[in-house]
């Protein structure tokens, strides 16, 4: 029995959270943000625990790349920048609390910002038995901040 508690506290102590999936969410009529054909995408994790990062910022990247099909994604163009400053669920012994949060800057070629804004959202998520209860306040979460990210980003316009 004791190594048993002993093993479980060492896998939840030892283990990142679990991965979100990626999101795709891609309309016909948007195309590319601002009507451009390029963008540069640079996605950075602003987080004091990253032990997720890499899955993280790949799940980010996959969602926004297949949600703009039409994009060609490469440097030299205007820039698309995710900084990610919350992505976590805590468990308080009753209710899982998710977060996601990043703030979106898009800029031209030459620099100059075209539009910011922030993805926020929370989830409170009850202990359900049998759930992977974390899992699902962290893609709930996930989701809903993507959402909020792609009406932001069909919503630039390139001025001139």
């Amino acid at each position: 029995m004791k190594i048993r508690i002993g093993a479980m506290l060492l896998l939840a102590v030892s283990c990142a959270p679990p991965a979100v999936k990626p999101v795709s969410s891609p309309d016909p009529e948007a195309g590319c943000p601002g009507g451009a054909a390029r963008w540069s995408l640079e996605i950075t994790d602003g987080r004091a625990e990253r032990s997720d990062s890499r899955t993280l910022m790949s799940g980010l990247r996959d969602s926004l790349t297949r949600s703009f099909p039409a994009c060609r994604w490469e440097a030299g163009a205007g820039t698309i920048r995710v900084d990610v400053h919350r992505f976590r669920a805590d468990f308080d012994g009753e209710v899982w609390n998710a977060v996601a949060d990043w703030t979106v800057l898009v800029s031209d070629a030459a620099g100059r910002t075209m539009t910011q804004f922030e993805a926020l959202e929370e989830a409170v998520r009850p202990n359900y038995r049998a759930e992977n209860n974390e899992k699902a306040a962290l893609q709930e979460v996930f989701d809903h901040a993507l959402q909020r990210t792609l009406a932001g980003l069909r919503n630039v316009r390139i001025p001139g």
